[in-house]
């Protein structure tokens, strides 16, 4: 058991995402101590390379976004730890987080707001050729491919979204779908379709990675203007994400058959004591927005001070 001289927080987020950030921004106006963890200040948003729905700024970036409000979180107060939590259990109704670094940490609740992780492509060499020509983030990487042929893998907003990017710096861009079309945002869709140097490969998969120093073709599973081999210069994957089991399944909270936490609409979980915000959860109903995530971390806030002020301030530690 840790030393009960350390700081016990009211609220540990774990997650750095919007939802997280948001959380800690509503837990300290109800000043409430709470501290964040996550790898990547501002999460899966830092990958996009426009925000243009988010009300208030017409037109920023990810990485932008997600800065201004750690800001904003740092300012009331929020504590940042850019450590992981590898660990948590609940003991004495008091939740101990250990991070990747052994550290342990004190909580009276939990807020999981831990996103997806990027699903990746499952080929042998996939591995290898990252950071040589493989990419998951467009915004991280796109300008390495400045006038190169490049492809994105997906068909969702998310693809239609970097290959409007990078039409604006590469001189050829693929798009390689699996399904008859595309779909997601119809603002990035059209945008896509409008542009002259985006070509579309529908029905098709990637087979296989090749080159020597780094990546120069990829196989296709059907051939395409007479080939089974696509020429590029790099490719940027763009097949969706999963939820993170890990920490909800240490808990015991109860998760959906697709791996997503069950949430009530106040955001708490079956587990007394934790809540559980944004793309992680099963709430967002497919409609996975920034706006959403951070709607989610207030209400999780709101939610845990009015639990908090039934209970004791203090727990004690036998």
């Amino acid at each position: 058991m840790p030393d009960s001289g350390n700081t016990i927080y009211d609220i540990a987020i774990i997650g750095s995402g919007p939802a997280g950030l948001t959380a800690s921004i509503y837990a300290s106006r109800y000043k409430l101590s709470n501290i964040i963890f996550g790898k990547v200040l501002g999460g899966e948003i830092t990958g996009a390379h426009k925000v243009c729905n988010f009300p208030g700024f017409t037109d920023i970036s990810g990485v932008d976004l997600g800065m201004k409000m750690y800001e904003h979180a740092k300012s009331l107060g929020g504590e940042y730890t850019a450590e992981s939590i590898k660990d948590i259990k609940k003991e004495n109704n008091m939740f101990v987080l250990i991070s990747e670094t052994g550290k342990e940490y004190l909580s009276k609740t939990v807020i999981i707001a831990t996103g997806t992780n990027r699903n990746k492509l499952n080929l042998p060499n996939e591995k290898y050729y990252l950071g040589k020509g493989l990419s998951y983030c467009c915004t991280c990487d796109g300008m390495f491919f400045k006038n190169k042929i490049v492809a994105v893998i997906g068909g969702s907003s998310a693809a239609t979204m970097a290959a409007s990017m990078l039409s604006d710096i590469a001189k050829k861009v693929y798009i390689i779908y699996r399904g008859t079309q595309l779909r997601g945002d119809k603002t990035w869709i059209d945008d896509v379709l409008d542009r002259k140097n985006v070509e579309i490969i529908y029905t098709t998969v990637i087979t296989a990675l090749e080159g020597k120093d780094k990546l120069e073709r990829i196989k296709l599973s059907k051939p395409y203007n007479d080939s089974e081999y696509l020429d590029v210069d790099g490719i940027f994957v763009e097949i969706g994400s999963e939820p993170s089991i890990d920490i909800p399944s240490k808990l015991g909270v109860e998760l959906d058959e697709k791996g997503f936490i069950k949430v009530l609409a106040n955001q708490s979980t079956n587990i007394n004591g934790v809540w559980a915000a944004g793309d992680c959860t099963n709430s967002m109903d497919n409609f996975k927005q920034v706006v959403v995530a951070c709607a989610q971390g207030s209400v999780a806030s709101n939610s845990i001070y009015s639990y908090l002020a039934t209970k004791e301030k203090t727990p004690s530690f036998n």
